[in-house]
């Protein structure tokens, strides 16, 4: 994807109109319901900080975010200004409405015990890892979405480029401190985060860094 295919685009909403203003610490889960209607910015307040995502139906959370159906439904790898997320019932979730960023990886899917093992080293499998704080988030919340509801996720700011081989490569990442994206619900959702606390990759310069979540009526 080009620069000029990133579709750069700024929001007219005012941070200080944010009806949730939530900082996430580096490393730390969270779960934010958003309703219908309401837009959701993530900021990046240091750059290159990857934000792991899942979306899902707040009135039904057996529908949940596909990366399949919105890589399909869109014709392209990366998700920027105009995409539709789409859930695994083909139904819009959220759309992206403004991003300063320029593009957003889902497929890389979410750091593990498992891929921390086999990308890094055998002492790094207890580290910890994207899928351990999502199953922490939703153990504490109690909201009858489990491990087995865990589904391909939405890096935010990851960049994730593929090889001419179709093989997944893990780069610098092209966001910097301020950077946002921002999406409008379709539906009612939770909104799924694991501030990614991977220290073993230099794309975060081994420095994971918190981000903010805005939420706007």
């Amino acid at each position: 994807m080009t620069a000029a295919a990133m579709r750069l685009q700024e929001s007219a909403l005012n941070p200080a109109a944010a009806s949730v203003n939530q900082t996430v610490p580096a490393g730390e889960p969270c779960l934010l319901a958003i309703s219908k209607g309401q837009t959701l910015r993530i900021v990046d307040l240091e750059g290159n900080q990857a934000v792991d995502a899942l979306f899902y139906n707040r009135d039904d959370p057996a529908e949940h975010y596909s990366a399949t159906q919105t890589l399909l439904r869109q014709g392209g790898i990366y998700l920027t200004t105009g995409t539709v997320l789409y859930s695994c019932e083909d139904r819009p979730m959220l759309t992206l409405t403004a991003d300063t960023c320029g593009r957003h990886d889902t497929l890389g899917g979410a750091c593990a015990s498992e891929s921390n093992q086999v990308r890094y080293a055998l002492q790094k499998k207890f580290m910890h890892s994207c899928r351990d704080s999502f199953l922490l988030a939703l153990q504490q919340a109690d909201i009858g979405i489990g491990k087995r509801d865990l589904a391909p996720n939405i890096n935010f700011f990851m960049n994730v480029p593929v090889t001419p081989e179709g093989g997944l490569t893990f780069a610098d990442g092209v966001s910097a401190p301020g950077k946002y994206v921002e999406m409008r619900a379709e539906m009612n959702v939770w909104l799924l985060v694991s501030n990614c606390p991977q220290l073993n990759n230099p794309c975060n310069a081994y420095n994971p860094t918190p981000v903010q979540l805005l939420l706007f009526d």
